[in-house]
């Protein structure tokens, strides 16, 4: 379910926020941003236990960022693209590709994480070739903070849809994947609080990253589904019978997920078919489910539909949308 590639893709956030927030730095004290800049960082990095990245409590000194609108490193340097393999059994040839893009400069605790999640009928050398990560720059700069994105490689070695989970029968495991190597790559020594660390995906990736962030409400802070949908769609049966446990409608309403922060992107063309109905309505009818619970969501329906270059569209306002849930970080 990715864009060009065929199927597989309340209350409002202004992006009005992000200009409050920097406007409002024009007026801070030489002082107060030395002493946000400068904040004691955790160095210890994280544990992997049963597949999963066991991190330590999120130190209350590590400060959130502060928006410097054309005043960053990558206005004038691109960021840096580096491809790792990472060993995992359900891969082919038992390695799994991770893309990670970061800011000029050295890496710390308080520069926020955004994992991406791709497609059914692409990889995350699609959204490199894209010039994702260039667009993605360009919106650090506009918006002033920097953050590092983040793509695992999403396919299994049968070929089958994954929808970003582990396999009922042990073939892979991709959730206990993003949630525990890939985070330990990412940010080894220097490991994030929750509430700089955000998840996104498109189509399928959409789905995974509503579903993971459901499911991990520990891990991460806020969400952006581009053509998502919010209910299981497993056409090759990952989850097996008992699919209600990944099922992101069925998933609101524990207490733990109460402040997760969504973005819902749906292009008003969009009609790519699901095993029941289709994507066409799908943000709407879950918009409706967490704004019932007072949970954060913001919408979007740019013109176009299941592809990219509809997507892309929304990188603006994507961006604002997770900076003012970064820049609000106590």
């Amino acid at each position: 379910m990715f864009a060009s590639f065929p199927r597989r893709a309340a209350v409002l956030v202004s992006s009005c926020a992000v200009i409050l927030v920097a406007a409002s730095l024009a007026t801070a004290s030489p002082e107060l941003l030395v002493e946000r800049i400068t904040s004691h960082l955790s160095t210890t990095g994280p544990e992997l236990a049963h597949g999963h990245a066991r991190l330590p409590p999120a130190s209350d000194s590590t400060p959130a960022p502060i928006p410097r609108p054309g005043q960053v490193a990558v206005c004038e340097e691109p960021g840096r693209d580096e491809v790792v393999t990472l060993a995992d059994p359900g891969a082919p040839e038992g390695g799994r590709p991770l893309w990670i893009r970061r800011p000029p400069g050295l890496d710390s605790a308080d520069l926020p994480v955004l994992y991406l999640l791709h497609g059914s009928a692409s990889t995350h050398r699609t959204l490199m070739d894209t010039d994702l990560g260039s667009r993605l720059d360009r919106q650090m700069c506009r918006s002033g903070v920097e953050f590092v994105i983040a793509a695992p490689y999403g396919q299994e070695s049968g070929g089958t849809n994954t929808e970003w989970g582990d396999a009922h029968d042990g073939r892979f495991a991709l959730e206990s994947f993003v949630t525990g190597p890939v985070v330990a790559a990412v940010e080894g020594e220097h490991p994030r609080p929750d509430s700089l660390r955000a998840i996104g995906g498109f189509s399928m990736g959409g789905y995974g990253a509503a579903a993971l962030a459901l499911r991990n409400p520990d891990l991460y802070s806020q969400v952006v589904s581009w053509a998502g949908y919010f209910r299981v769609d497993d056409p090759h049966g990952t989850f097996g019978e008992d699919t209600d446990p990944h099922s992101p409608d069925l998933l609101l309403d524990r207490e733990e997920v109460r402040d997760l922060r969504f973005m819902l992107v749906e292009g008003r063309r969009d009609h790519t078919p699901l095993q029941r109905g289709s994507i066409h309505g799908e943000a709407e009818r879950f918009a409706g489910l967490l704004g019932e619970r007072g949970m954060t969501v913001t919408t979007l329906h740019p013109r176009g539909g299941h592809d990219l270059g509809t997507w892309k569209r929304t990188f603006p306002e994507a961006v604002d949308f997770l900076v003012a849930g970064w820049s609000a970080t106590p």
